[in-house]
């Protein structure tokens, strides 16, 4: 792992206004990172900051197959039309049935959240307002997925786990992210208001 340098508790709410100072009509925020490093967490807490921002999930897109075959459907029903001022409308993959399940609409606002695997991807890149990377040793992450998905998952995640690190070593996700965090922190916050940052000024 990368020498994670010096840590620092900032607040949420110092963040989202420092985003919602950027240009642009909606601010597209990707929360990126390997599985079960603290993403959802951070992005529901992150998307209340800036003023109950919408949190798209990439799993309601991603079908569990490898590849990347359903990210064209996230940018197709998601980032262009949320851009161009539009509502965006997709329809949740769910991961039981196997199929698409029911429809979510999101309207055009300051700021959208997407959260999850590869959302800072190198091809969605030129189009985010923000990219932020959540760090978390591999030991817990893998733990973290276990307790949500059961001990008879260890195969799939071990598997998972392997695409991610390909995918990230191919991608360079990390090292474009605007904001680094660490998603086990050791230092004494405020969780609900407060988050900690690696590294930077």
């Amino acid at each position: 792992m990368d020498d994670l340098g010096d840590r620092r508790v900032e607040s949420f709410r110092s963040l989202a206004e420092s985003i919602l100072a950027l240009p642009g009509g909606v601010r597209l925020v990707a929360v990126d990172g390997y599985g079960g490093a603290g993403k959802s967490t951070f992005a529901a807490r992150l998307g209340a900051a800036l003023g109950g921002a919408a949190v798209v999930h990439t799993d309601d897109f991603a079908t569990g197959e490898s590849g990347v075959e359903w990210w064209p459907r996230l940018e197709r029903e998601v980032i262009v039309p949320l851009l161009a001022g539009e509502a965006a409308r997709y329809r949740r993959w769910d991961w039981e049935a196997k199929r698409l399940a029911e429809w979510h609409t999101v309207e055009p606002m300051a700021a959208v959240v997407i959260e999850g695997v590869s959302s800072a991807r190198r091809a969605a890149a030129d189009r985010l307002a923000y990219a932020i990377w959540v760090e978390a040793p591999a030991e817990l992450r893998l733990e973290r997925g276990l307790q949500r998905d059961g001990r008879e998952a260890l195969s799939s995640w071990d598997a998972w786990m392997a695409e991610e690190v390909a995918h990230f070593a191919q991608d360079g996700t990390r090292a474009r992210c605007d904001l680094v965090v660490d998603g086990s922190p050791g230092i004494d916050h405020d969780p609900e208001r407060e988050f900690v940052r690696i590294g930077g000024l």
